[in-house]
């Protein structure tokens, strides 16, 4: 085994096993704790196969922005030591159904498809050319991704203003 792959999987154990953890957890705080292990794991991997632009992204929107909004909302709930419910038995179920299903579909996606090394030319890293991508709407234009992260964002942010409400006590 070469040193790529002892790499390779040392990443992607991380993400996979803080991923897990992050789901399976029963403390709100901890979850989001294996949550951000698991997105730096992935921009560690981003990092790996020198990606370092899409890898600055991840850690700037994922890590630094939705991950933290999800921390602070949770402190402003004052239940950061609480356990979370239970989860109902059929959700489980359901669940773990859905997880199945989209193993076996990224499998049959993949085996589908044939992977060959790509012949087009390489762009020029200038200021020009990542500024004309950055805001070209065309075949290599990244203005939809980055609408669709202010949207992520934006959910985040709602999704953590839900979180932060506090619940009114109960009327006896």
């Amino acid at each position: 085994m070469t040193a790529n792959q002892i790499i390779f999987y040392l990443i992607s154990a991380l993400v996979l096993g803080s991923g897990v953890l992050a789901v399976t957890t029963q403390k709100i705080f901890r979850s989001a704790i294996w949550l951000l292990f698991s997105l730096i794991g992935i921009a560690g991997m981003f990092f790996w196969m020198d990606m370092n632009f899409i890898a600055a992204v991840q850690i700037i929107v994922y890590v630094g922005g939705i991950v933290v909004l999800i921390i602070f909302s949770i402190f402003l709930t004052q239940q950061s030591g609480n356990q979370m419910a239970k989860p109902v038995r059929n959700r489980v179920l359901f669940s773990t159904l859905a997880v199945l299903f989209g193993f076996a579909f990224t499998f049959m996606l993949i085996n589908q498809h044939r992977f060959s090394a790509s012949s087009d030319k390489l762009v020029e890293p200038s200021i020009s050319n990542i500024g004309m991508r950055m805001l070209g709407s065309g075949e290599q234009g990244y203005v939809l991704p980055f609408e669709v992260v202010s949207i992520l964002l934006l959910a985040a942010m709602i999704g953590c203003i839900v979180i932060a409400i506090k619940s009114r006590p109960e009327e006896k």
